[in-house]
């Protein structure tokens, strides 16, 4: 089997390990160059997820499998492409998402923030992109929270997003954001992305032609994985 050239990505568009402004940045970062390690045979053939297909469902976040009642706050479609550097759709590739409930708290044992927790809200859900490289959520607005990295510090309402290509070495992670918040201009996450057209990309668009009447409003992002049009990346994944 012929291996695939690498083609380093161009980390120089995308937030470095270490931001001031961002206080925790500095205390995880690595303090020396990572080393790049070429790919293999064992890493490029598997684990792969092309063939996984998740449960009818698990990309509805507004309803709670096991008790079958609906989580609170604002309804919200969230919909997308994931493309290549030539816009050329990429199927199969399995994307999970993770966020706040409406009240900016995480379903999580950590986040002590004093806000309620909703018991029908898990806050996480999955699918994978069609032949069109299309994918689907159907979910609850996220609501800010304070996060102590400054003073008064707020994050914007944001949904994480990891995306697993052909196999277990390939995942990406980034987060997108909603028009219109006004805390997005003082969010040293997002400010880490020293381009301003890399920050726009983070920002979903209304969807107005996938908003269902009386039901829920829509948005899109669109996720390009390389090139001049590359969506931003953490920086701690390939």
């Amino acid at each position: 089997m012929k291996i695939p050239e690498y083609k380093p990505r161009d980390w120089k568009f995308h937030p470095p390990y270490v931001f001031k402004a961002y206080g925790s940045s500095v205390k995880r970062g690595p303090l020396k160059k990572l080393a790049p390690i070429r790919q293999t045979l064992s890493e490029i053939t598997g684990p792969l997820f092309g063939d996984i297909k998740p449960d009818a469902g698990e990309n509805d976040l507004t309803r709670n499998a096991d008790t079958g009642k609906e989580a609170m706050g604002e309804r919200i479609i969230v919909v997308g492409r994931v493309l290549d550097e030539n816009e050329r759709p990429v199927p199969h590739s399995l994307i999970e998402i993770w966020q706040a409930n409406a009240a900016g708290r995480y379903r999580h044992a950590v986040d002590q923030h004093n806000a309620p927790l909703d018991p029908n809200f898990i806050g996480a859900g999955r699918c994978v992109t069609n032949e069109k490289g299309e994918y689907g959520f159907l979910t609850i607005k996220p609501g800010a929270y304070p996060w102590l990295n400054h003073p008064n510090a707020w994050r914007p309402a944001h949904i994480h997003l990891s995306l697993f290509g052909p196999s277990f070495v390939t995942r990406l992670v980034t987060q997108f954001f909603f028009p219109g918040d006004p805390l997005i201009s003082l969010d040293p996450i997002l400010n880490s992305i020293a381009s301003p057209s890399g920050r726009r990309r983070l920002i979903a668009s209304y969807a107005h032609d996938v908003t269902e009447p009386e039901f829920a409003l829509a948005y899109r992002f669109d996720i390009v994985l390389r090139g001049r049009q590359s969506t931003p990346f953490e920086k701690s994944r390939r």
